[in-house]
Parts: C-alpha cells; sequence; structure tokens
C-alpha cells in the first residue's frame, strides 16, 4: 500500500515547477515574480510581445541563464543536472537554419541527437541506430531521411530538428518559435505532429510562438508572459484582444481622437 502512494505521488509530481524566478539580463530585470508549474503530457504555448521574456525563460530552465532570485526544478532536479541528461530536448530559434554549404543528409543530422561525451567515439551503437529510425518515423520523414538538409523545405527541416530532439529519447521538449519561416501546410501538419506527442507518446511541451491563433487552436493551456505571467489558464479562456490590451495596460485611442477631431473641425466652420 505503501510503495503505491508513494508511486502515485511520483506520477502526479510536477515536471517542471518554477517558483518566485527573477532573471536580468545586462544588468535589465527581463523577468520577475515567476510561478508555474507543468505537468506530464501538457502542451503549454507561450506568447507575449517582442521583448516579453520568452526566450529568457526557456533558457534559464534549461540552465544556460541563471536566475537572480527563485529556483527551478525539472524532475525534482536542478536546471543541466545529470539526473536530466535525454530527458530534455531543446529546439531553438535558429535550429533548422543550416548554413546551404553543410553537406548532411536528414538522417544523419538526426544521429547528432544521440552523441554524447560518452559516447560520441562510437559508430556501431545499434540502440542508437534503433532510436534514430524512431525518430524520422514519428515525425514522418522517412521519404527524405537520406537528402541534404539543404534540399528540403524549411517545414521538413523543423521535422528533422524535432526528431533530432526526439533521438535523445527526451520526455520534455522546449521549442522557441518552430514555427518561424513555415507556410500553413507545414505549420499545421507540425502543430498536429506535436499534440499526437502528447496525447500517444505522454510528451509534454512547451513552444514559444508569435503566431497567438496556432497556439489557442493547439495548446491545450496558454501562458501570456511580459517580464511577469499575465495570464495562465486553458485556450480556451485565453483573453480577446480587447481584454488583452486592458490586461496590458494599454487604452483605447481612436475613439477619443476621433471626436476631438470632429469637434475641432467644428470650431474651424
Amino acid at each position: 500500500m505503501k510503495s503505491a502512494l508513494i508511486e502515485d505521488k511520483i506520477l502526479k509530481s510536477p515536471i517542471l515547477e518554477i517558483d518566485n524566478l527573477s532573471v536580468m539580463r545586462s544588468g535589465k530585470l527581463i523577468l520577475k515574480d515567476i510561478n508555474m508549474t507543468v505537468d506530464k503530457g501538457e502542451f503549454i504555448g507561450i506568447v507575449g510581445p517582442n521583448g516579453s521574456g520568452k526566450s529568457t525563460l526557456l533558457l534559464t530552465i534549461l540552465g544556460v541563464l541563471k536566475a537572480q532570485e527563485g529556483s527551478i526544478r525539472i524532475y525534482d532536479s536542478n536546471p543541466m543536472s545529470r539526473n536530466l541528461y535525454g530527458k530534455i530536448g531543446w529546439v531553438s530559434q535558429a535550429a533548422s537554419n543550416l548554413p546551404k554549404e553543410v553537406r548532411i543528409t536528414i538522417r544523419e543530422l538526426v544521429y547528432l541527437g544521440t552523441v554524447n561525451a560518452k559516447n560520441m567515439f562510437s559508430f556501431s551503437n545499434k540502440n542508437r541506430r534503433e532510436r534514430v529510425k524512431e525518430a524520422i518515423k514519428m515525425v514522418g520523414i522517412q521519404d527524405i531521411e537520406n537528402v541534404d538538409v539543404g534540399r528540403v523545405s524549411g517545414g521538413q527541416r523543423q521535422r528533422a530538428v524535432i526528431a533530432r530532439a526526439l533521438a535523445t529519447e527526451a520526455e520534455f521538449i522546449l521549442l522557441d518559435e518552430p514555427l518561424v519561416g513555415m507556410d500553413h501546410e507545414s505549420r499545421n501538419s507540425l502543430l498536429k505532429l506535436l499534440d499526437r506527442f502528447c496525447h500517444e507518446s505522454g510528451k509534454t511541451i512547451i513552444m514559444v510562438s508569435h503566431d497567438l491563433s496556432a497556439i489557442r487552436q493547439t495548446a491545450h493551456r496558454m501562458i501570456f508572459l511580459e517580464e511577469t505571467i499575465k495570464f495562465d489558464g486553458m485556450a480556451e479562456n485565453f483573453p480577446d484582444l480587447e481584454s488583452l490590451a486592458i490586461m496590458r495596460g494599454i487604452t483605447q485611442v481612436h475613439e477619443d481622437d476621433h471626436n476631438h477631431s470632429y469637434s475641432d473641425t467644428k470650431e474651424r466652420v
């Protein structure tokens, strides 16, 4: 009975816990008083204006940036802990923007996701080859796995870099603006793929994007970030544009300007 309770507690414990986090970059406060938890299987979309701290938050979760205040725990470990190796997949904004002169196939790119300090000189690991094969299959690019990355579309490259993250057997995937430069068809296909990862494979996803409409249609939960968290809730409850403006402290100016302009015209006549 006791072991069952312990197991139940582990299953229900959050994957990510952020407590009272504040982060500065170049002497400027970018994030303050961030509090959030993420449970297994959630698909969370983070939105907000340019400079609101979205990428900073992801980099701090990863441990690339250090917090001035507060704490982050991932699987009950600190960022960059050895306990997290292989559990976190990271897809940065520039991940698919590879130089055209780079001659590497899709399969070779995905294979790089399995390389670490311990196995980098071992090229015949069957387990790694199987992980690469499975990751490529999961994102549906088997038909182009032997094609150079420079010869495929932006959407296909984006799938390839996600496959590279999956090849680490990552359970928790962080994506920073993965939809940039993708056409509508590729974007919709990728969003369906990510949603399927959550529902069918139990992956947990945090995705940063400027595409508010795409996030509202896909994410289970949305966070609006502008230095601090101003909304955190289910996607269907996300504020409309007018409510969002009020939440951000942006006031309507057109009506007053119109009336003022009309009054000025009457007085001049």
